[in-house]
């Protein structure tokens, strides 16, 4: 035999002798290989189903910094947790003395009560002050006076609403609590920027920019306007929606002749009455004492001089205690507006059910006059030393604000 046949001779041998347990059961090894298997698969999927959360987790605090992960279970807002045991209280009922009951009626859209607050909120955000007239030194009352009446007819010729004027009348005396010793002689320019930014807030086709530094005679420039803007946008620090006084009247009116509550959005109120409160509110707001109270005090003291207190109670949530002085203080010009009504007025392209919320302009000046002879007999009101251009005239705007308005509308 050679030596190759009696190696493997011998290796088949000791095989044979060893015989493993393993080799001589195949089934058991069949079992155990298959369970061996499992759980390598099962402590696979463990740390790919780890590394995926921890993945999902990662992507979206890296992408959207400080947001809530999709991971984190969230209480649906039903379920409240419980912090401290309030049971002993619950026979109790609390309400915030502070907070007027709200006059708003069930609204569809949302919570009224909520709606309330926050309309109180802004109007205690949004503070005005009548003696910003003492940090500077140029400046007189009559001027704001002059300036603000200047305003009202150019909105007029342009058909601006009047919450486009209230906006602006709100941001100039906001402004101007904010500088110190402004030159008269940039009242007009802070003004039309005033309405410039109103303008493009409130007005669905405001007008151009040239528009509005023509209606200054050459005074201020497009130039000018722009870099105001930004001042005035910075020193407001961008808060540019508040509750003007025209916003209380239309809210008062609204709830105090509602008979379609599904439609509380769509004016049902007697146009003019409106008009006549309008007018008195436009009076009021030239005079600078009127800042010494809140827009909802004026626009209720005018509502109740034109209804009762009862209807100020229903509509605003304020007593007589809230509203006796600013009444009182308003009284001589509600003589003076009551021996100068007007009437509504058409414009063109303006519908008639809209025609109430166009800005109009009178005689103003002479009416405040009139008020503060009547308050103060033998004293009229300082005439106007300069400072502010006189603007063109009212039809000569008219005109060519209607052509410069055709032409631009024309070429969108």
């Amino acid at each position: 035999m050679s030596r190759r046949s009696r190696l493997q001779a011998k290796q088949q041998q000791s095989c044979q002798e060893e015989s493993p347990q393993e080799l001589q059961t195949p089934e058991s090894l069949q079992t155990r290989k298959r369970k061996a298997t499992e759980d390598i698969q099962k402590r696979e999927d463990e740390q790919v189903t780890k590394r995926h959360q921890y993945e999902i987790q990662n992507r979206w605090s890296s992408t959207v910094p400080g947001s809530v992960s999709p991971c984190i279970i969230i209480e649906t807002p039903h379920k409240e947790t419980v912090t401290t045991d309030f049971s002993r209280f619950k026979k109790y009922r609390f309400k915030n003395l502070f907070i007027n009951p709200s006059p708003l009626p069930e609204l569809s859209w949302g919570n009224s009560k909520d709606v309330w607050i926050n309309i109180l909120k802004k109007e205690n955000k949004y503070a005005h002050c009548k003696h910003f007239t003492s940090l500077h030194s140029n400046l007189q009352p009559h001027m704001r006076s002059i300036l603000l009446d200047w305003l009202l007819e150019v909105c007029e010729v342009y058909m601006l609403h009047r919450e486009t004027f209230y906006l602006a009348q709100d941001f100039f005396d906001r402004f101007m609590l904010t500088q110190k010793n402004i030159n008269k002689n940039m009242l007009q320019l802070i003004g039309i920027t005033s309405l410039f930014i109103a303008s493009k807030l409130e007005e669905i086709y405001a007008p151009k920019l040239q528009e509005f530094a023509y209606v200054t005679d050459g005074a201020c420039s497009e130039d000018d306007i722009i870099r105001m803007e930004l001042i005035v946008l910075k020193a407001l620090k961008w808060e540019l929606f508040p509750v003007t006084i025209v916003s209380w009247l239309n809210l008062y009116l609204q709830v105090d002749s509602l008979t379609d509550v599904p439609k509380v959005l769509l004016p049902q109120y007697s146009q003019e009455k409106f008009i006549q409160i309008s007018q008195l509110l436009d009076l009021c707001i030239l005079d600078v004492d009127a800042l010494d109270f809140q827009y909802r005090t004026l626009a209720a003291a005018a509502l109740c001089h034109y209804t009762s207190v009862e209807v100020v109670k229903k509509t605003s949530g304020l007593d007589w205690e809230n509203i006796s002085g600013c009444v009182e203080w308003m009284t001589p010009f509600v003589r003076v507006t009551r021996r100068n009504l007007v009437k509504l007025k058409t414009f063109k392209k303006i519908a008639v059910e809209d025609a109430h919320n166009i800005q109009t302009h009178t005689n103003y000046l002479d009416m405040l006059d009139e008020v503060n002879y009547t308050t103060a007999p033998g004293q009229l009101s300082p005439v106007c030393t300069g400072g502010i251009i006189t603007p063109p005239k009212s039809t000569e705007k008219s005109e060519t604000g209607d052509t410069v308005s055709g032409r631009t509308k024309g070429d969108k």
